[in-house]
């Protein structure tokens, strides 16, 4: 798989940019690795019928390369206290308008997919994602590819046959369609049993003989989050979005948070296209997502996006994309998982490039990193695993991943648990030991229950990875999970739903539970988000208290594969850096973000159009934006290089004097009657205070109009440098 993803991810450059060329629907590319690893030939019951309904299908489209690399740059210093972009995240709009595709083949794109009758429902702000809907036949006409049925494990599935193939003409800047199958991604939800009587006022005693079960209370014991609640902090100010397939009971989360002493406050349910219900499975992970993040981050609003899955697209995606694309909140939980080596190219390419744009924008991702230890390609049920991997949508160093641990009594419980609850329900006396939580087969069973965690296949170390203790296992690749909570079936979570308690197990609760406490995180800076975590959690390491439990013993091999162990290490690939300590990290966090100098000056320039076309004799104008920021003072000068010969330049004021941060000015080039028709990459320099800032537009120079319906000259782009 990470070869084809490697094919799928050719340079801008080398491709022709859709808006430049007719599209000739006989040449065609091929999308390669966007098959199902489950639609076999053995499998096929045969093709579906043309009038099948697929709706709301995804098309993922590409950037170019100079605007990656510009917006690696920018993700990058977004993260850094010395430079001036420190913490200024873009919104929605910013993104698309600096780094998705042009207008001009964002209109060739919906063009073609109407043009085969599709219709196009949302085109995202991002400009990197249409949805569209349409018919099996339609799919099969416009992408070479049957749309057939399959019976695996006694489900019928939906699934294209072949790697689906596109117009050559579109291929720099359509990066393919993000799933055309059923196939959908698994809950890390992992066990649920019902716990005491089944209405509300039949509340069950926490503690149980010798079993103990967390409530808000005790988890805020354990992780030491008492002394922040006691200085005020709630995460109020902050808001936390879950990404869910299912609605919910909203008064479930009430009678939650009466039982347990919290505040009242509803979530907000966010409907993306039809209402999906109360979908079974997926109900008690949005139900325990909603309640978990809003208890550990109390005052903090949280909002549950719920999307129908369709026919090719798995509701977790359209969700996930509706809530980076509307910068729905400053902290995002996610408790689904996939096979990073059985999704697709594009499914892969789709997360990557969502979790990046997320981090711009200041939103921090956290995903569960999956429940069956090691084999992250093994089903949960199977009693043995065949292959090693790790989930998909959190290998992304864009994003969090977040494993389990399991409390580790060591026969004296009674060190740990008081013999009766308290006014909230609590009984922890404080931290308890961790180990790597794995719990695979207990009981006699076949199930494979431990924490997700290995190294991708696909993405190489970060930066803020390497050289960390025990991260050279990963062999130079990028290493999961990140941090670890407490997801084991022994001193399980409860849940309150449909009228009664539950108890569960799995990654899903460690997720949203951390993203709690990142809430606690963006409220103590002032309310100000931090994009993705893992810099800073990374360089808590060397802070003056480090806020990590590191795992001293255990792993998460299961049957079939012997996987990780944790012990003398900073860092291990079964729970990561480990658990935290809530105060600690919320403290030594503002430790780190102080670190930039409040006062030095910042400044940054932005195109309004990435390309500018001047018809020989003729002119075109691009406006560019200055910001400034921090202690900046003065005026600001605009200069022009690299110009095509024969064009000349002109600023409508090449000196700037900023406006409360802001200012702009107009650039006019002009190209002589004789000018050569070329292609160039252009430098535009914004100087003053001491500070720099570049932005590069790509000018094309093109002969007069040879009359109606003349094609124009064909001119290949070239790669702009940063």
């Amino acid at each position: 798989m990470a070869g084809a993803l490697a094919l799928t991810v050719m340079p801008w450059c080398a491709r022709p940019q859709a808006a430049r060329y007719q599209i000739d629907e006989a040449r065609v590319v091929t999308l390669t690795g966007n098959t199902h690893p489950q639609a076999r030939s053995e499998f096929d019951l045969g093709g579906a019928t043309a009038q099948t309904r697929l709706d709301r299908m995804v098309l993922l489209l590409r950037p170019s390369a100079w605007q990656q690399a510009a917006l690696d740059a920018l993700v990058e210093a977004q993260q850094d206290p010395k430079s001036a972009e420190f913490h200024r995240w873009l919104t929605a709009e910013e993104y698309g308008a600096r780094f998705g595709v042009s207008a001009g083949d964002l209109g060739k794109v919906t063009g073609w997919l109407r043009g085969h009758g599709f219709t196009v429902e949302e085109i995202a702000a991002s400009q990197r994602l249409v949805v569209f809907s349409g018919t099996a036949g339609q799919v099969e006409e416009t992408f070479h590819t049957a749309m057939d049925r399959y019976q695996v494990g006694g489900t019928v599935h939906l699934a294209n046959s072949e790697d689906p193939q596109i117009p050559e003409a579109l291929a720099g800047v359509v990066g393919g369609v993000v799933s055309l199958h059923d196939f959908r991604r698994t809950s890390m939800l992992r066990s649920r049993r019902a716990l005491g009587g089944s209405l509300p006022e039949a509340r069950p005693e926490w503690n149980m003989g010798g079993a103990h079960y967390l409530y808000p209370a005790d988890y805020a014991a354990i992780y030491d989050l008492n002394p922040l609640y006691a200085g005020g902090s709630s995460g109020a100010g902050a808001s936390i979005a879950i990404v869910g397939r299912s609605n919910i009971n909203v008064g479930d989360v009430r009678a939650f948070r009466a039982a347990s002493g919290l505040k009242a406050q509803d979530p907000a349910v966010v409907l993306d296209g039809a209402d999906p219900g109360l979908v079974e499975g997926d109900q008690d992970e949005a139900t325990l997502d909603v309640e978990w993040s809003g208890a550990v981050g109390e005052g903090a609003a949280v909002k549950l996006v719920a999307a129908a899955s369709t026919g090719t697209t798995d509701g977790v995606d359209l969700a996930a994309a509706y809530i980076v694309n509307h910068r729905l909140a400053q902290v995002v939980s996610e408790s689904f998982a996939s096979c990073e080596q059985e999704m697709g190219a594009t499914e892969l390419e789709f997360y990557s490039s969502l979790w990046e744009q997320a981090a711009s924008q200041g939103m921090t991702v956290l995903v569960a990193s999956g429940d069956s230890g090691a084999a992250g390609c093994t089903a949960a049920t199977s009693a043995r695993s065949s292959e090693a991997g790790v989930n998909g949508l959190c290998s992304s160093s864009y994003s969090t991943c977040v494993g389990g641990t399991e409390f580790n009594e060591g026969g004296k419980a009674a060190e740990y648990w008081s013999a009766s609850n308290g006014a909230s329900q609590g009984s922890a006396v404080g931290y308890i030991p961790e180990t790597v939580w794995n719990e695979s087969g207990a009981d006699g069973g076949t199930e494979l229950w431990a924490s997700g965690g290995g190294a991708s296949r696909i993405y190489a170390q970060p930066v803020w990875q390497q050289g960390v203790s025990g991260t050279g296992a990963a062999n130079g690749m990028r290493a999961v999970p990140d941090v670890a909570m407490t997801a084991a079936a022994h001193d399980g979570t409860i849940i309150y739903e449909n009228g009664a308690y539950w108890i569960v197990s799995g990654t899903s609760a460690s997720a949203p539970s951390f993203a709690g406490v990142m809430a606690l995180v963006v409220e103590a800076q002032g309310g100000v988000s931090q994009g993705n975590a893992n810099p800073g959690l990374y360089s808590l390491l060397t802070a003056r208290s480090n806020p990590f439990h590191a795992t001293p013993s255990g792993g998460n091999g299961v049957p079939g594969v012997a996987g990780f162990t944790a012990g003398g290490e900073a860092y291990n690939l079964a729970t990561g850096l480990g658990s935290v300590d809530g105060a600690a990290l919320v403290n030594n966090w503002g430790e780190r973000a102080g670190s930039v100098a409040a006062e030095a000056p910042g400044l940054t320039l932005t195109a309004g159009e990435r390309l500018a076309e001047v018809v020989r004799g003729g002119a075109d104008s691009v406006v560019f934006s200055v910001g400034t920021a921090g202690g900046f003072t003065g005026a600001v000068t605009l200069s022009v290089s690299g110009l095509p010969a024969g064009v000349m330049a002109a600023w409508k004021s090449s000196s700037l004097t900023p406006v409360a941060g802001k200012c702009s000015s107009t650039l006019t080039l002009r190209a002589s009657p004789m000018a050569r028709t070329a292609v160039a990459v252009v430098t535009v320099t914004a100087k003053g205070d001491g500070v720099t800032a570049v932005e590069q537009i790509q000018v094309e120079v093109r002969p007069s109009p040879r009359g109606v319906g003349m094609p124009p000259v064909p001119v290949i782009p070239v790669r702009l440098r940063r």
